[in-house]
């Protein structure tokens, strides 16, 4: 379900917006009247996402780069003519192991994404959103960020940053209109899964009192709610979207 005309005459931007969770959450806002950029690593995906979502425009940058960031918003935000809302989805899982055997540079790598990247994309809206006098700010983390999934250290670490970062920036704006909040999803059933082991992936299932994965419906319906006006009294928020995994 959509509803028409909700992000009329906003802007947004949705990192990882050519897969996965950014795709279905930039169509979305893009068939609720959002103009929305696509950002990805992935540019042959960008292509085909910005015709599948309705983007106004697309951007192929890596996140972990601060420069790039940096630049992409320049363009992004002259493609658009501002910006209003801010979707951060790009993220990557690292390999599954233990911690005793987790390599160096992979841990690194994780972090490098799904903290550092995050970080520098939310840095670089603020005063672009300052100057809009509104913006959103949503920030996709993770149940193992709040929990700790066994073998996934890397993960779990990066995803408990980005709820702590979330928490400081949403008090840090908090006497302006802009509000930052996170979602923490259970296991949704996306490309993401082809990085993990059937092994992993049979556990996150067995810990979800459901029964199920989410979708990916269920988890842009959120971060759709959390980049609308409703949501104005919402900020350094963490929303849980995990069929009962996490209440806390």
């Amino acid at each position: 379900m959509t509803f028409a005309n909700r992000f009329g005459n906003r802007r947004a931007i949705v990192t990882g917006g050519a897969s996965g969770i950014g795709l279905t959450v930039a169509a979305r806002l893009a068939a609720e009247g959002a103009a929305v950029s696509l950002w990805d690593v992935n540019a042959e995906a960008l292509a085909r996402a910005k015709t599948e979502s309705g983007a106004a425009d697309v951007q192929g940058l890596d996140i972990s780069d601060p420069a790039r960031v940096e630049a992409a918003m320049q363009a992004s935000v002259a493609a658009l003519g501002g910006l209003d809302v801010l979707v951060c989805s790009a993220g990557i899982t690292g390999p599954n192991g233990p911690v005793r055997d987790y390599p160096t540079e992979a841990w690194k790598q994780v972090f490098d994404v799904n903290v550092h990247g995050l970080f520098y994309c939310n840095r670089a809206a603020i005063p672009v959103l300052e100057k809009t006098g509104y913006g959103r700010i949503v920030n996709v983390a993770s149940i193992a960020g709040k929990e700790g999934n066994q073998n996934a250290s890397a993960y779990s670490a990066s995803k408990a940053a980005v709820i702590g970062l979330t928490k400081s920036l949403g008090k840090e704006l908090a006497k302006t209109d802009i509000r930052v909040n996170c979602v923490t999803p259970a296991a949704v059933k996306t490309a993401i899964f082809d990085q993990m082991t059937e092994e992993h992936i049979n556990f996150m299932l067995s810990k979800i009192p459901i029964g199920r994965f989410g979708t990916i419906d269920e988890v842009a319906a959120l971060i759709c709610w959390l980049a609308s006006e409703e949501a104005s009294f919402s900020t350094g928020g963490v929303f849980d979207v995990s069929g009962g995994r996490a209440t806390y």
